[in-house]
């Protein structure tokens, strides 16, 4: 039930029903699930009424009561025979309910505390026994996974939820087409994300020396726009003048206050003008430059809390409408540039327009304000010669002199080259560029006019102006439109564009679109330990890998953050899509250097296929994002297709998790050896202990499968506990078969290694078989060590004082670097099989399977290469002082009565 069922209160109400059912019959079974103010309220159990009050009623406090208090303190049960001895409980309970004898316990499940368990009778004893006590803790176990099982589901949901909340408001802001329609989508978000109505936007004004000026106040407010803005130009001149705002530029991150009266930073004079209870202040960046600021101020009586992960969510769609909002100014301010300078090119137009009816009879005044035109203006005969031009007209075409010009047909300013006598241009000729005498071209803006008087025509003139300056204003509006401005790739706007495109064609040639989301691993660890400059190279340097990795038929773009987009077109089938997603890993294997910095970048790919997806762009973007949120639930590197099914548990997933509940005690598990040779010397050093799953029903159930399943359910600590225990305890039959310097490597998991008691687990299995700590090697993951360097430093510091070896497996493929390594206690180095198999064929493998081997050797480690499948790649790693070896050129895993006849009987 706890693994097919997803009502909690149906989950821990079976739970209670099976401890006072099954177990051992008693009055009352309840469980407390903890409140935000610290205390524990009651959720499920019998009786439904306590002392008159229901279940949900009651209301218990550590700070009350003395047994709650050690119970969530020590995360240990606590049983009482006789309360009338004891001290701990509340009086209050046991008079109430006439309690003699009481079990509490804790719902926890590693250091995770989820609630309480109590049990006890009325008016007589429980008389529990260890068994029943062993058993009901078994149960309450069971109500922890159930309740990690739901917080976990919960969080899934909230974070596809958020995901989506970001990409409809981004879907919005990108329709925005004025700085309101921005603004009031942005207040939209923020009033749903904080649950607020009084979102307001305080701008900076340039024109009042850049102070910020309170500029807008959400449609929603139960305060008019007028007068929020009359009561602001009462209270405060310049909002920079309040510490609280101040916080915000300095800091520039959201400034979150629950209390104005315990903080004081905020003007106390003006919250209580406007009513103010609490405030979030989200400053507007873009560019880098402070834009202004979204204050939601709390008016209602109580003090209102948000969680750290709200306020990041309302600061990421105020972002994102800076972004808008600066695109939007920028825009605007170069229309206005150019209105301006049309307004003023049509009015010297007009001018001049007067001034060349009178060009028949130029007289001396008349030629010299044609000289001082800003234009350039030539004219033209009936039989389509110029006739004259001004000094203007000359400087812009590149001719010294009016001579040089005049006798030539227009045809060679408007298209370069002669053209036959007797006809004139047209202002459709569709001409935007005129020729330079050297041959060059430039854009122009022109107009043709008659002259003429009365209904005679003598001929015509053009006024043209060179707009090279204007046209690359257009040109770089298009890009800040189009393009993202720190790798230049294509960005979210136009890769909708293109996409929308892409689709279209596909549907009318009926071929197939693939579309990849991805996400860089640990992104965020690099900009909060680096700093976001050093974070912007690596984005830059992550766009040129990804632009020469993908395909000619591809398309990349930055989506935003460290999010980028790739568009494949013409699809034939899936194995196209996943020898791209090859080349783009391929690209990330080589570190990234930046500043002497050396790094490792995985990524996390999301596939989503067209038309079998999704129909149109949003949805295949979403279920492209879907899907690598599920690649990023395993190792860096990995990319999913989508499938409708994510965010469900399979059935066939299910029926292996319930079975592997009982695996253990049903003994279905074994232990395969693989042999560790030193090749050189044709010896074998040691084995490597590898579990396998002998499923009464399915057979042997690959590692891969159970593995991770294991890992969800908390099952992979005693299951790790376990392989531990029987590969040192069959490490110890070798040893008395005489086979005494036999080593022997056990893998960790994650879990395992976070385990407080670890070293104490080790310890008691070297001491039960007698086995020397150095013969026994733990392998570890780079991704394992990197998740927490303390508590990693600090558990290999207490396993290295065992004596036993600490090895890295599988190097090469996480986040770690040698150098950073130097700070762990390590022995061993396995260089992973991913670069061995292409070793002989691929000179990148090759260059960094010579460089971890020498580097290992230059730190003292020992080497070991997985993977050896050939006869020349021994040789080869042998060439390169790299004895110790294993792989399937040696043997596969193997049961240990086979290991001992291949490798010991002539041993």
């Amino acid at each position: 039930m706890i693994n097919t069922k997803l009502d909690l209160k149906e989950m821990l109400q079976a739970v209670t029903d099976a401890i006072s059912q099954e177990v051992f019959q008693c009055d009352s079974v309840g469980i407390y699930l903890p409140q935000d103010d610290g205390t524990f309220r009651g959720f499920t159990g019998k009786p439904d009424v306590l002392n008159g009050m229901t279940l949900d009623m009651h209301i218990i406090s550590p700070e009350d009561d003395a047994l709650v208090r050690e119970v969530t303190r020590t995360n240990r049960a606590v049983y009482i025979p006789d309360t009338r001895s004891d001290d701990r409980p509340s009086n209050w309970a046991v008079d109430s309910f006439l309690i003699r004898s009481l079990l509490a316990m804790p719902i926890s499940y590693g250091d995770d505390q989820y609630g309480l368990v109590f049990l006890f009778n009325y008016g007589q004893p429980m008389n529990i026994t260890d068994e029943q006590r062993e058993t009901v803790e078994a149960f309450v176990n069971m109500a922890a996974v159930a309740i990690r099982n739901a917080n976990d589901l919960i969080r899934k949901e909230n974070l596809i939820r958020d995901k989506q909340m970001l990409l409809d408001a981004n879907s919005e802001l990108s329709r925005a087409e004025t700085m309101d329609q921005a603004i009031q989508t942005c207040f939209q978000y923020v009033g749903e994300l904080l649950k607020n109505d009084d979102p307001a936007v305080h701008l900076l004004d340039p024109v009042a020396g850049k102070k910020i000026k309170p500029a807008h106040l959400s449609k929603n407010s139960d305060m008019s726009e007028e007068q929020w803005l009359e009561m602001h130009q009462a209270q405060l001149d310049d909002l920079l003048e309040d510490k609280m705002y101040q916080d915000a530029i300095r800091t520039r991150i959201p400034v979150y206050i629950p209390d104005v009266t315990k903080d004081e930073r905020p003007n106390q004079e003006i919250c209580r003008t406007f009513g103010i209870t609490g405030m979030v202040v989200l400053p507007m960046i873009a560019m880098n430059e402070i834009l202004g600021f979204i204050a939601v101020p709390n008016r209602s009586s109580k003090v209102i809390e948000y969680s750290q992960a709200t306020i990041d969510l309302a600061q990421s769609v105020v972002d994102m409408t800076a972004s808008t909002l600066s695109n939007l100014l920028f825009i605007e301010k170069q229309e206005m540039i150019i209105n301006r300078r049309t307004r003023e090119v049509t009015v010297k137009n007009e001018e001049l327009q007067r001034v060349i009816t009178e060009l028949e009879s130029l007289s001396r005044e008349k030629e010299l304000i044609l000289k001082s035109a800003g234009e350039g203006i030539f004219g033209i005969g009936l039989d389509g010669k110029i006739t004259f031009s001004n000094p203007a007209a000359l400087k812009m075409l590149g001719y010294s002199r009016p001579e040089e010009l005049e006798g030539e047909t227009y045809d060679k300013i408007f298209h370069g080259k002669g053209r036959r006598d007797g006809e004139l241009p047209h202002q459709n000729d569709e001409v935007d560029v005129f020729h330079r005498k050297d041959g060059t071209v430039f854009p122009v803006e022109y107009d043709i006019s008659f002259i003429q008087e009365d209904d005679q025509v003598f001929g015509q003139v053009v006024i043209f102006k060179d707009i090279t300056e204007r046209r690359y204003l257009e040109e770089e509006i298009k890009y800040y439109a189009y393009y993202d401005s720190l790798t230049d790739l294509p960005n979210r706007l136009q890769m909708k564009e293109r996409l929308d495109e892409a689709l279209m064609n596909a549907s009318r040639d009926n071929e197939k679109v693939a579309v990849l989301f991805l996400d860089l691993d640990r992104f965020k660890l690099v900009n909060d330990t680096l700093g976001h400059s050093f974070g912007d190279l690596l984005l830059k340097e992550v766009a040129k890998r990804l632009s020469a990795a993908i395909p000619v038929n591809g398309i990349v773009s930055r989506q935003g953050g460290d999010e980028f987009m790739i568009i494949l077109l013409d699809i034939k089938s899936r194995s196209e899509v996943i020898r791209a997603v090859g080349k783009i890993n391929k690209a990330f294997a080589k570190p990234i250097i930046i500043d002497d910095n050396e790094l490792f970048i995985k990524n996390s790919i999301g596939i989503s296929m067209f038309p079998e997806d999704g129909d149109n762009a949003e949805q295949l973007i979403k279920n492209a994002d879907t899907a690598m949120y599920h690649s990023k639930e395993v190792a860096g590197g990995s990319y999913h297709f989508y499938d409708e099914k994510f965010g469900k548990r399979t059935i066939e997933s299910v029926k292996y998790e319930n079975a592997l509940y009982r695996a253990l005690e049903r003994d279905e598990f074994t232990l395969y050896y693989q042999p560790q040779m030193d090749f050189c010397n044709n010896r074998l050093f040691g084995a490597e202990a590898l579990i396998r799953w002998n499923h009464p029903d399915e057979g042997l159930v690959p590692p891969d499968v159970f593995i991770p399943l294991a890992e969800q359910t908390g099952l992979i600590v005693p299951i790790g506990e376990w392989v531990l225990r029987e590969a040192v305890s069959q490490l110890k039959k070798w040893h008395d078969q005489g086979f005494t310097d036999l080593n022997m490597a056990v893998n960790l998991s994650a879990a395992q290694f976070e385990q407080g008691n670890l070293h104490r687990i080790v310890k008691q299995v070297l001491a039960e078989t007698g086995i020397r700590p150095e013969l026994l090697h733990l392998e570890l993951t780079e991704n394992q060590i990197m998740r927490n360097t303390d508590l990693a430093i600090s558990t290999m510091n207490k396993l290295k004082e065992l004596g036993v070896h600490l090895d890295i497996d599988d190097f090469g493929t996480g986040y770690s670097s040698l150098s950073y390594l130097q700070r762990f206690p390590l022995s061993t180095l396995k260089i992973d099989r991913t670069f061995i198999r292409d070793i002989l064929l691929d000179e990148d493998d090759r260059a960094l399977t010579d460089t971890i081997i020498t580097m290992a050797k230059n730190m003292g480690l020992e080497v070991i290469a997985e993977g050896v499948e050939t006869e020349e790649q021994a040789d080869y790693l042998s060439s390169r002082e790299c004895m110790l070896m294993q792989g399937y050129y040696f043997s596969p895993p193997i049961p240990a009565k086979k290991f001992e006849k291949d490798f010991m009987t002539n041993h």
